[in-house]
This record gives structure tokens, sequence and C-alpha cells, in this order.
């Protein structure tokens, strides 16, 4: 369908106005609807703002804690600025709103521990030198706490899992 106002362009808009029972149609492209004040809307989405909206809003249940008078102690940006812009001042500022950002990560991420994604069909791989990594760090802390007899546990299945891992 073309524009009705240009007859050029395809039509992008499509209006539906209803007033006292008289129904206006109007098919407009994008470039004639901005002659027409009606059609101007805030078609922005920011994250910050979605983000800011969930701060104090968690499960519906308002905030009974006062953080107006916390602030970074390092770039001086309050917890109240942050909840108007929605982004921090400075990498300090997660350490400083620690307290208020946590519950929030926990319902969005539902953890507030970050463990990445890994693609299925590497994540086998992956997944077992992430294993093997953290039993090397296990079996060193055993080694220097003299239990042996744990650390040999630790030492079998670090073996066991490097064979699996090469047979992939």
């Amino acid at each position: 369908m073309l524009c009705q106002d240009c007859g050029k362009n395809e039509a992008t808009i499509h209006f539906t106005k209803i007033v006292n029972g008289d129904v206006t149609e109007l098919h407009l492209c994008e470039e004639c609807s901005k002659k027409y004040k009606e059609f101007e809307f805030d078609t922005s989405f920011s994250f910050h703002k979605f983000l800011t909206g969930l701060i104090d809003n968690l499960q519906g249940e308002p905030v009974k804690i006062d953080y107006s008078d916390l602030k970074c102690e390092i770039c001086g940006m309050s917890y109240s600025k942050f909840k108007q812009v929605g982004k921090f001042g400075c990498p300090h500022c997660y350490e400083s709103f620690k307290s208020k950002l946590i519950p929030i990560l926990r319902e969005v991420h539902g953890d507030d521990n970050h463990v990445g994604k890994i693609p299925k069909r590497v994540g086998g791989v992956i997944g077992m030198k992430k294993e093997i990594s953290k039993l090397k760090d296990e079996l060193n802390k055993l080694v220097e706490t003299e239990k042996f007899e744990e650390a040999a546990v630790v030492r079998d299945r670090i073996k066991a899992l490097q064979s699996e891992m090469e047979d992939k």
C-alpha cells in the first residue's frame, strides 16, 4: 500500500483514529509521518532505564531501607544518581553499591555469580578443562595441608578427566 500523503513510498505507519464513533484511517510512509505530531513516539529502548526500573521493584516489594546517602568513595556517584542514569561512574561503584546490586542480580539472572555460557558443540571439552583446573587448585591446597590421601583421590580424578578429554 502506498503512502496516502506522498503517493510514492510504501506505507509503514497505519493509524486508525476513532473519535465519537467516526473512524479515520491513515496510511503513511515513515518520512511523511514525521509531519504529524500524533506519531511522535519515544521508541528508544534503553537497557539502563530497564535496569533502573528493576532496582526498587524486586517482585513488586517496596524497598524499606533508605540508600539515598550511599555514595561511591572513588567517583562520588550517589546511589540515587545511579538509579536515574542506570550507569556506574567507575568500576569501584560495583563494590560501593554491592549490597543493593546482589538482590537485583539474583532476581534478573538467578544468581549473583557470573559463569558465562559455553557453546554446546565444544562444551564438553571446555567443561572438562575447567573441571581439571578446579581440581588442580584443590589438589594444591590438599598437598599444602598435608591431606595426602584426599590429594591422591583428586589426582586420580584429574588423570581420568585428562584421558577422557584425549579420547574426545
